[in-house]
């Protein structure tokens, strides 16, 4: 039977190294650093660690105990925790969710692999309407972006087709030290610019008067997006633990990584942006128009200098982006080679095909092609509304609903504590927080996103 050769990872090391390669993407190097200058900088990060703190860790131990429990693919898994298969449906909700961000999140890592290349031959330099147009005209280009997209694909193929250990695990070992190597020598870099106290100052003096609903749910929703609640990929991931993993120290682990990478980002940022009067909340901007800016003025000076961080920035953003989209890819895969019986390079060139025309698609439609335009908005913005801001509060609720009220305690508590090996302190106030703190908070984050609230 395929499930008793079910792949594990090989280490403790690979296990919080993979997983926590999931949850750290673009969402902390380029996602948190603007959330944060939106929000008023030290106030956003208390009130976004205290949500991954009393909500991220709790939803991501529930959907390890779903994965290392069901030794299955995230819509396998939901279904065979409880009598009622209908709970199945969340986890092909999983599945989907992962395999559409897959298709779109790829075109936003092939911009970086651009930027790479824009570096490395001096293509960012010169005044900020100059950047704006280099983007603007590079993003609405009907052929370039697809081509870097399918690239990037391509390369998380290469590894998915490699196996759980030789794969995913094996280049989780390489990419995630390169990855806080790099993330290191940039903050290094920025903190030593003329002014850059100013920055620092911003990321870690609260202004609480900033504190208002409207920065709480964005600290709510960006724990979520960070983590990679939700999309599949902790589940899958999860199937691949041994018996002897501790979930609950695990995801605490991967936590305080995600959240340390999600800081150093700020100090990267922040520090660069304020030594040349850069305004801190650009936006979703801000990694592909504001920073190439701030990196040629910061380093006007030492030109060389400039030139070799605003290469390694990008590099570091797209070495974000793989781990992720590894994790992504590997969702679609797992179901493909598992439910269909494909084999697993057969399930995992589908998978990258396929998305490789929706990239394709969500690409052309930023360049403005009539017929990929839905109501105003793009089919990328499509992809992004409907994952995002639909698909992965709806996920989350109903994974705390399944967890809290239908799977069996004893099932969760068996896994929580390695059946009895682990004293499981902490078992009530996870539960309490799966069963009433959770659901509601991720109601408020869905209804504010929707404009009810």
């Amino acid at each position: 039977m395929e499930e008793l050769k079910r792949a594990n990872f090989g280490s403790k090391l690979g296990v919080i190294l993979a997983t926590a390669g999931s949850a750290v993407g673009l969402g902390n190097v380029w996602r948190f650093p603007y959330m944060t200058g939106e929000h008023g900088g030290a106030a956003f990060i208390f009130l976004y660690i205290a949500c991954v703190m009393l909500l991220g860790i709790p939803c991501m131990i529930s959907e390890f105990i779903i994965g290392r429990h069901a030794q299955a693919n995230t819509a396998r898994a939901y279904g065979s925790l409880s009598d009622n298969k209908m709970w199945a449906l969340v986890g092909y909700l999983g599945v989907i969710t992962g395999f559409l961000i897959t298709g779109y999140y790829a075109v936003v890592s092939g911009w970086c692999l651009q930027y790479i290349y824009a570096s490395l031959f001096g293509e960012l330099s010169g005044n900020p309407d100059y950047i704006k147009e280099y983007f603007n005209t590079f993003s609405q280009n009907p052929i370039r972006p697809i081509v870097w997209a399918v690239m990037f694909l391509f390369i998380t193929h290469f590894v998915i087709v490699k196996g759980v250990r030789g794969g995913i695990e094996k280049a989780s070992k390489m990419l995630m030290p390169t990855l806080f190597v790099l993330l290191l020598c940039i903050v290094g870099a920025s903190c030593m610019l003329p002014g850059a106290g100013k920055g620092i100052a911003f990321l870690f003096k609260p202004d609480f008067s900033k504190v208002n609903s409207d920065v709480f749910l964005g600290a709510l929703g960006q724990s979520f997006y960070s983590l990679s609640i939700a999309m599949g990929c902790i589940c899958t991931y999860a199937s691949y633990f041994s018996r002897q993993t501790n979930l609950s120290r695990s995801a605490i682990q991967i936590s305080v990584i995600d959240s340390i990478v999600a800081i150093l980002a700020g100090l990267m940022i922040f520090p660069a942006a304020f030594s040349v009067g850069v305004n801190p909340d650009s936006g979703p901007s801000l990694i592909f128009i504001t920073l190439p800016n701030v990196f040629h003025q910061a380093f006007s000076s030492m030109p060389l200098v400039g030139y070799i961080i605003s290469l390694l920035f990008y590099a570091l953003l797209s070495l974000a982006a793989l781990t992720s989209l590894i994790s992504l890819h590997e969702v679609s895969t797992a179901f493909l080679h598992e439910e269909t019986h494909l084999s697993r390079k057969g399930a995992a060139f589908t998978v990258t095909v396929t998305c490789c025309i929706i990239g394709a698609f969500c690409s052309l439609s930023l360049a403005g092609y009539e017929g990929l335009q839905i109501a105003g908005k793009s089919l990328f913005d499509w992809f992004d509304f409907i994952t995002g801001q639909i698909f992965l509060p709806v996920g989350g609720f109903l994974t705390c609903i399944f967890i809290g009220w239908a799977v069996p305690h004893k099932i969760v508590r068996d896994e929580f504590t390695n059946y009895g090996t682990l004293r499981g302190r902490m078992f009530h106030s996870y539960l309490y927080c799966i069963k009433f703190l959770c659901p509601v908070a991720i109601l408020l984050i869905f209804l504010h996103q929707l404009g009810i609230i």
